[in-house]
């Protein structure tokens, strides 16, 4: 067809397609190598000699052979780990007998499992001696320091190695000794120099010393003089896991019993009179030592502190009581001196109705339950009744509240009986003490106490008594009924799908139970 009778605008379409450039080239993507496959031992395996058709077939065959062994090598095995084998160092020590005659002693913790047990896994020993030395450094470093320069931590350091003696515990509490230790210091005492123990209590972080006498006390036994001298070598005792280790590095134990090495103790923790010869606390250095000394008026003071707080509580606990409001306060410290705290558990019966109390007491936490007994009737099942002893609850004795002064003094038996509701703390006063008080306070004691809820009469008990009968009886007819009219309409709880577990009771079943 002619161009002539072509329309004009098919034309300009095909000028306008002609003029468009062509898409460009695309790259093809890379193609990514695989890691179970060694390329290398590939392309050496590809051109092996011998693979090709116009050979002989000899020659191929062995080709074929040597192509199915090295076939696996293009596949990389990956190596296997194994878990690393730490080198254990046994150190061997020379008997009595000759250098090639060495034998392994046992050691001490043989039958120790945790000890095999750290070194299977790679660590050191239980007593490792690189440890414990660079612990026990450090602690004396702290106690080099002034206490105002140290961390709670390494005040916390302090006492928890302080814990660890036996001859400290058995004296003060686990607080006081927190108190003290962070107001303690090291001192350093060169050889030949004595240190007089009759100011405090000393313990020997290095080195070696000898007391001059060699009469020696307990503290922790009971003796007529007020102070005591102590002076043990202890190198067995357990510390926390932190400082086991250290304090026994470079341990030494003195040939004899009468050398203090390390961790030894001597002197006291009360303040001695000046009367009092200062020889039996005198200690010789027998080389340059390192000791901790705890004053002695530091722990007599902390003592005092703690007894002025307890008399405060025991005046504060006696002022509040009703009876002793009135009281003057010179009466009052006089009980102070006589009160010792003891606690009760739940349910324990202080006092039975009949029996005579053998304390005044004030409750300073908890409560009493209060009984009375009184004679009721049982009914039998052959339609009789027997008479039964019964306790009837009358009320409680809470805190700030006291009782057994009457029948102490006066030793009349109680009329009632007290049985602790929960754990309860009270302060006592045994009878004897009592005895002994002047007539003046005892006289003033039995004006202000009253007997133990004495205003209830045996009216009073009684009507108690049927009250509580009362609501026992109604108490069985409301269950009796509910659950004869449950049954009746087919229900029985806790069977079938009348089987519910409910964390509360639902609103609309409480409103019914109340209605009840």
């Amino acid at each position: 067809m002619p161009l002539s009778s072509v329309p004009a605008a098919i034309l300009a379409h095909m000028m306008a397609i002609e003029n468009v450039p062509p898409p460009p080239l695309r790259s093809l993507p890379s193609l990514k190598m695989s890691r179970h496959i060694d390329y290398g031992q590939l392309n050496a395996l590809c051109q092996t000699r011998g693979l090709q058709y116009n050979q002989s077939y000899c020659s191929i065959l062995s080709s074929h052979n040597f192509f199915i062994k090295q076939y696996p090598k293009i596949f990389p095995q990956q190596k296997i780990r194994l878990p690393k084998l730490f080198k254990q160092e046994v150190n061997r020590k020379p008997t009595e007998g000759t250098e090639e005659s060495q034998a392994q002693q046992p050691a001490e913790d043989s039958h120790n499992v945790a000890v095999y047990i750290k070194k299977a896994r790679g660590g050191h020993t239980l007593y490792g001696p690189k440890k414990s030395e660079e612990n026990f450094v450090e602690f004396l470093a702290i106690l080099k320091k002034l206490p105002v320069h140290r961390t709670p931590s390494e005040h916390n350091t302090v006492w928890r190695t302080l814990r660890t003696i036996p001859n400290l515990t058995s004296q003060l509490s686990d607080e006081h000794l927190k108190i003290l230790s962070k107001n303690i210091i090291s001192e350093t005492w060169v050889k030949g120099s004595t240190v007089i123990a009759n100011d405090g209590f000393y313990i020997i972080l290095k080195g070696l010393a000898r007391p001059q006498t060699r009469v020696y006390k307990s503290l922790v036994e009971e003796n007529e003089s007020k102070a005591s001298f102590i002076a043990q070598n202890y190198h067995s005792f357990v510390f926390d896991e932190d400082f086991k280790n250290s304090l026994l590095a470079g341990l030494r134990i003195p040939s004899c019993d009468s050398m203090l090495g390390q961790w030894s103790t001597f002197g006291t923790l009360e303040v001695i009179a000046q009367t009092e010869s200062i020889a039996k606390y005198a200690v010789v250095m027998e080389e340059d030592c390192e000791i901790l000394r705890i004053p002695a008026k530091d722990c007599t003071k902390l003592k005092l502190e703690e007894k002025k707080l307890e008399n405060k509580q025991k005046v504060k606990l006696i002022r509040q009581c009703p009876y002793y409001e009135e009281w003057p306060t010179l009466s009052i410290y006089e009980l102070v001196g006589l009160i010792k705290w003891k606690k009760f558990p739940p349910g324990h019966v202080i006092v039975e109705s009949g029996s005579i109390i053998s304390f005044v007491a004030y409750i300073n936490s908890g409560y009493c339950n209060v009984y009375r007994s009184i004679v009721g009737l049982v009914k039998l099942q052959s339609k009789r009744a027997k008479k039964v002893r019964k306790l009837v609850y009358m009320g409680q004795l809470k805190e700030e509240a006291s009782f057994g002064e009457i029948s102490v003094l006066l030793q009349l038996p109680f009329t009632c009986t007290i049985v602790t509701g929960k754990e309860v703390e009270m302060a006592i006063i045994e009878d004897k003490d009592i005895f002994e008080l002047d007539p003046v306070t005892k006289q003033l004691m039995l004006q202000t106490a009253q007997p133990t809820f004495g205003h209830l009469t045996d009216e009073d008990v009684k009507n108690e008594y049927l009250q509580e009968e009362k609501q026992k009886e109604w108490e069985n007819f409301k269950d009796k009924t509910i659950k004869e009219s449950l049954y009746y309409g087919g229900i029985i709880p806790g069977f079938g799908k009348w089987s519910h577990q409910w964390t509360s009771i639902p609103r609309n079943l409480k409103d019914t139970l109340i209605s009840y």
